[in-house]
């Protein structure tokens, strides 16, 4: 497997990302077990996670996708395969979010003792904090590589003024930078990545490692009627959203192209974005080991021009 460094954080990644925002919702501690083995065994190495996973789900209070990786890596003893990203900042209950110092320094070390793991390899702002000055916070995420407990960090959710101001913050102060980024981008979802993160990003050496690479499961084509809505626990809000002309566009050419490269479409929407020059690692998650083969295949997935030439208008916001 290919790495490719994430930005100039010294952390060489594979080009996806598994997403464990499934791990104790959509799959249970067994099945991740066995997920996060495949995903190793096929040669990826890049994990990513938050603390805040799954908070939505009735009866769990977050941390629960963090302490499935956490029990899988003291059991295994494969720390040292992984680069492993987690998340700060997203409610937690009470008073727990944001990022102030104080937060910071609380939530890091819950995460650690749930991750069962002496780092973590990239540490992100989960949400923009505009109540908290960015050198507070930038000023916390430094002690805490100063002590070894984060290697890197990023951030997520973050429009480009606000990250052109916090890369500023740190050149400024000689405080550590913001190494990547988490947007929402996929071939549905464009234009705020493109109009202004993307040309931010490639500027500033910035790692890209965008979420809903496969549009909540719309890209694979699993959704193409209201009907479809049924096939799984976020049905409904994806065909709300993405079940329309311009969609079923996209799809028709996921289609053709997946044909062309004896592929299927989920795997050449993710072609189409490892092939973008910013993104660094798309993320996506996976409830089977079946998922999970054909989300590895993609990463293997060359697409000529004049595919991504027809994926290009097929997802053009104006078409």
């Amino acid at each position: 497997m290919q790495l490719r460094p994430l930005g100039r954080s010294g952390l060489d990644v594979s080009p996806l990302a598994f997403g464990g925002n499934v791990f104790g919702w959509t799959v249970d501690e067994a099945l991740s077990f066995r997920l996060l083995d495949a995903w190793l065994d096929a040669g990826f190495n890049f994990v990513d996670t938050a603390d805040v996973y799954s908070a939505w789900v009735p009866g769990h209070t977050g941390g629960e996708s963090e302490t499935i990786i956490g029990k899988w890596l003291r059991q295994t003893g494969k720390r040292n395969r992984v680069v492993l990203a987690t998340k700060v900042g997203k409610p937690m209950g009470e008073d727990k979010k944001g990022l102030s110092p104080a937060y910071i320094r609380a939530a890091v070390d819950a995460s650690l003792q749930r991750l069962k793991t002496d780092h973590i390899d990239l540490y992100q702002s989960h949400d923009d904090d505009a109540e908290t000055p960015l050198e507070d916070t930038l000023g916390a995420f430094a002690e805490l590589i100063k002590a070894g407990k984060v290697r890197a960090i990023g951030a997520s959710n973050y429009t480009a003024p606000r990250l052109a101001q916090a890369l500023d913050v740190s050149q400024r102060l000689g405080l550590p930078r913001y190494e990547s980024l988490q947007p929402l981008y996929n071939l549905y979802d464009r234009a705020v990545f493109e109009d202004a993160l993307e040309p931010l990003c490639l500027a500033n050496d910035v790692g890209v490692i965008n979420f809903y690479a496969l549009a909540a499961g719309f890209l694979t084509g699993k959704y193409r009627n209201e009907a479809d809505a049924v096939k799984s626990a976020r049905g409904a809000n994806t065909t709300k959203k993405y079940l329309n002309p311009r969609g079923l566009r996209i799809l028709d050419a996921l289609d053709q192209v997946a044909r062309t490269h004896n592929a299927t479409p989920g795997q050449v929407a993710i072609a189409w974005q490892i092939a973008r020059p910013a993104v660094t690692a798309p993320i996506a998650s996976a409830t089977s080991v079946q998922q999970l083969n054909e989300l590895t295949a993609a990463a293997t997935l060359k697409l000529d021009a004049s595919s991504i030439a027809v994926l290009n208008a097929a997802s053009a916001e104006q078409a």
